[in-house]
């Protein structure tokens, strides 16, 4: 059977989607005859419009919107010309609507986007967290209002790894040192990258009403810390997820970016003895989601994945995410020349650059960013003045966010350190007094958070010296190292001990120029980036 664009895969099968059905790519077929037949059991049916009065409900002269897509998490319908779809549905089915660029889905007061019906006429199983009270039986039609929505080419977006507070305290730090922050962006969307709150999961709650206002509609991605743990297995281990969010894994639109919100934990389930664990990868139901949600995306488009678990298959001997399930992912992703995928979880920040070693078929390395997190180290360290724990990272990196700009199919990131001025992108080591004949054996050492690979950096000492280029290296980050050996003094600093530093793969070296004229000199370091963006900072050095 020839397969035409506008194909769809229902769970493994190519079919055709609603709108050949409907006279497209059908001639012997009626035009409204398979989608004006009753519902069904066993699926759903309904109308994506236009909601012209705003009041959520369909009425009268709100025309459908053809072109759409609609999904079960598995199958993807393509509304027909009058924004009629078709899909299957079980008794444990959230059916959500892909946000077209140029148009909104209602969002609560506290800007969670609600773009879903939950199905589960029983409810969820008791857990110690409540899931979804019983839906009931499913409506007649199952309708999806959407809104017109101006969006540019070129916007921002908010980008927080891990909020993660363990109690309310905790998430009055989120709120200070982050939230208040933000207020008053010019981001359009905001996105947490899992692990929003630390296993306590009624937090969640008050974790939404802060970040909502911000001011912007806001996506939250599932983290193994916001799991149901005492479920039996991974389907039922987001039952508290779907009440609060709906589906744990869905796309959407903005401008000419398409995003699609994963969620690659898989919980093994709890049983007896057996507390259960989890692992990153993706289940096969939503890797045919994926691959029926890309076969509607034009190939010029930038398409971002958003997660929780970064794309690292091992590290240390441990398994972290099943390699089938990555190559899968790879393989969807090849006809899409622009792709950026986006995770956290490893409380330190990174980019790394896949490719044909790693099984990416794409001709240009596919790019993936670990994103630091807002909770940093846990919420460890010695507090502020505010009482808000400096909560550096193990790799020496500030707690913080990042930004991240779309331009069409271009993209520039640029990392913000919570309570810091936005050009504080680097910490500069090096002794406070050096002998001029021993400077030429003097190490400095730059930590640029947000560097990559492909970033360079240089120096200069004094306002005549010459420009030297830094080397990467990958070494523990020397101002952690002093904070960890504070706290192993006799008088240790306040504060929840800092995790044992990690290696930094984002740290330059260079060495002092020789012979230098004796005095307090400024030494200057100069970066740029993968984007062209260019950040300076200075430190003084006394020359004896």
């Amino acid at each position: 059977m020839r397969l035409f664009r506008s194909s769809v895969f229902l769970c493994g099968k190519a079919v055709v989607i609603a709108e050949l059905l409907a006279g497209v790519g059908c001639a012997s077929t009626p035009k409204q005859a398979h989608l004006e037949t009753p519902r069904a059991p066993g699926e759903a049916t309904g109308v994506v419009f236009h909601d012209a009065n705003g009041n959520g409900v369909r009425d009268s002269g709100e025309p459908g919107q053809a072109g759409v897509g609609v999904s079960n998490g598995c199958e993807v319908a393509r509304t027909d010309r009058q924004g009629r779809y078709r899909l299957p549905v079980g008794d444990d089915t959230i059916i959500f609507v892909i946000k077209p660029a140029g148009w909104m889905t209602a969002t609560s007061k506290h800007q969670v986007p609600h773009f879903y019906h939950v199905n589960k006429p029983t409810g969820s199983p008791p857990l110690q967290y409540a899931g979804v009270a019983p839906t009931g039986r499913l409506p007649d039609s199952v309708d999806f209002a959407l809104y017109p929505h101006e969006e540019p080419k070129r916007f921002r977006a908010i980008l927080l790894g891990d909020t993660q507070p363990r109690t309310q305290k905790e998430l009055d730090y989120v709120a200070h040192d982050v939230v208040e922050e933000l207020v008053g962006t010019d981001a359009l969307l905001g996105v947490t990258l899992g692990d929003n709150v630390y296993n306590h999961l009624p937090l969640l709650d008050n974790l939404v009403r802060a970040l909502g206002l911000v001011g912007m509609p806001w996506h939250y991605v599932l983290g193994n810390h916001d799991m149901n743990y005492d479920a039996v297995d991974d389907q039922h281990s987001n039952e508290t997820w779907e009440r609060l969010f709906g589906p744990s894994y869905y796309a959407f639109n903005y401008g000419r970016v398409h995003f699609i919100v994963l969620d690659d934990v898989i919980w093994t389930g709890a049983s007896g003895e057996n507390r259960g664990y989890y692992i990153g990868g993706l289940e096969d139901r939503q890797l045919e989601f994926i691959r029926n949600d890309l076969a509607l995306v034009p190939n010029d488009r930038l398409v971002v994945l958003v997660m929780h678990i970064p794309l690292v298959l091992e590290r240390g001997g441990k398994t972290l995410f099943r390699e089938p399930d990555r190559d899968a992912l790879f393989g969807l992703l090849k006809d899409h020349p622009h792709t950026l995928s986006i995770s956290a979880h490893w409380h330190r920040q990174g980019h790394l650059f896949f490719g044909k070693k790693d099984g990416w078929p794409g001709a240009k390395p596919h790019h993936h960013l670990v994103q630091g997190t807002v909770c940093g180290s846990w919420w460890s360290g010695a507090p502020d003045e505010r009482g808000i724990p400096h909560a550096t990272m193990s790799d020496g990196t500030p707690n913080g966010y990042s930004t991240i700009t779309f331009d069409g199919a271009d993209y520039a990131i640029e990392y913000r350190a919570a309570g810091r001025p936005a050009d504080h992108q680097m910490a500069i080591f090096v002794p406070e007094e050096v002998a001029g004949s021993d400077a030429a054996k003097t190490e400095v050492l730059v930590n640029v958070f947000a560097g990559s690979e492909r970033s360079t950096v240089e120096m200069q000492l004094g306002d005549t010296g010459p420009w030297v280029v830094l080397k990467r290296v990958q070494r523990e980050d020397p101002f952690y190292l002093r904070m960890k050996e504070a706290e192993e003094s006799p008088t240790p600093p306040r504060g929840r001990r800092l995790p044992t530093a990690t290696s930094c793969t984002h740290l330059w070296q260079a060495y002092l120029p020789p012979n230098p004229i004796a005095g307090t000199h400024l030494l200057r370091v100069r970066t740029t980036d993968m984007f062209g963006q260019t950040y300076s900072a200075v430190r003084v050095v006394r020359i004896r």
